[in-house]
């Protein structure tokens, strides 16, 4: 089995189409066709359902899939790791986050590292922790953070806690304060109350929906389905509150009323996880370095023994 071959059967099942895949890969067709035909008689199985204008996988092409899009993943990173140079002058980090914290806590890292090493570039995705753990195992991220505990089954991860972090209600300041009027806001006092909620596998939705379930009652949505820029902009217009992270709220400045949770409230542990079969590259051991001893803002830190 060559890697090129692997590279061939990932273009053609990710086009379903021999001629794009050729194009995609920069090869003739005639030569990619014969290198499937040639893996295929090296496992000794078809990958491909060949119907005029439908291509589809078997049910081994199926499973070949991820273990392929895997092993050229590693090899990617194997390659970018041995062309970075002294003083990481060069190279790359991919680095996924859930939306929460790419507006709170990684803007000034993600400065601070850029300003110290601006060859490095930084790759970005934003989702929720299940997708992150899913492209962790991928291959296609080389760190991420994620709020624990991490969905199960959870493939192989190394984690390390980095803080811990509240959540507050955040409301209009123009709207009736939520609840009672109290300081402190009751989890049962959320019941009647319109909530601007996010979008579903986000980790925050899933938090606020479980303790209202756990107080007794279902949780009344004014809008869903929004990013944390929309959901921030949407309890600001006065559509309802939200439940977010201090940091977040403490970060998204004027506009917004904030009020805590009452004891024993609502909290959050984020964490920093990559595969543990496989060393991050050292520009993203860097900035792993770095994420450990940032100021957690509205957080606590959860510093190392």
């Amino acid at each position: 089995m060559q890697f090129q071959q692997l590279q061939y059967f990932v273009a053609v099942a990710e086009t379903r189409h021999f001629t794009r895949a050729a194009e995609l890969v920069h090869v003739a067709q005639p030569s990619l066709s014969q290198q499937i035909k040639a893996l295929e008689r090296e496992l000794g199985a078809d990958l491909f359902l060949r119907a005029r204008g439908n291509i589809t996988l078997t049910d081994a092409g199926t499973a070949l899939l991820p273990l392929a899009r895997r092993i050229l993943a590693d090899a990617d990173t194997a390659r970018h790791e041995v062309q970075e140079l002294a003083q990481l002058r060069r190279g790359r980090v991919r680095l996924g986050a859930t939306p929460s914290l790419c507006t709170g806590l990684l803007p000034d890292v993600l400065r601070a590292f850029h300003d110290r090493y601006p060859g490095i570039r930084l790759l970005i995705e934003e989702g929720g922790s299940h997708d992150l753990v899913r492209e962790l195992a991928r291959g296609a991220l080389d760190l991420a953070l994620v709020v624990l505990p991490l969905p199960t089954p959870a493939p192989a991860l190394t984690t390390v806690e980095l803080l811990r972090e509240d959540l507050v209600v955040v409301s209009s300041p123009e709207a009736p304060v939520p609840g009672r009027g109290g300081r402190v806001l009751e989890i049962a006092e959320l019941e009647g109350e319109r909530l601007v909620m996010f979008r579903h596998g986000y980790d925050l939705r899933e938090l606020t929906v479980a303790a209202c379930r756990s107080a007794g009652f279902e949780p009344d949505f004014a809008v869903e389905g929004g990013e944390m820029d929309a959901v921030l902009g949407f309890v600001r217009a006065g559509l309802g509150i939200a439940v977010v992270p201090r940091m977040v709220a403490t970060r998204a400045g004027r506009g917004l009323r904030v009020t805590p949770l009452a004891r024993p409230g609502l909290h959050r542990t984020i964490a920093l996880a990559h595969r543990s079969d496989v060393a991050p590259p050292r520009a993203a051991r860097e900035l792993q370095r770095m994420l450990s001893n940032a100021d957690p803002g509205g957080g606590r830190a959860v510093r190392p023994p």
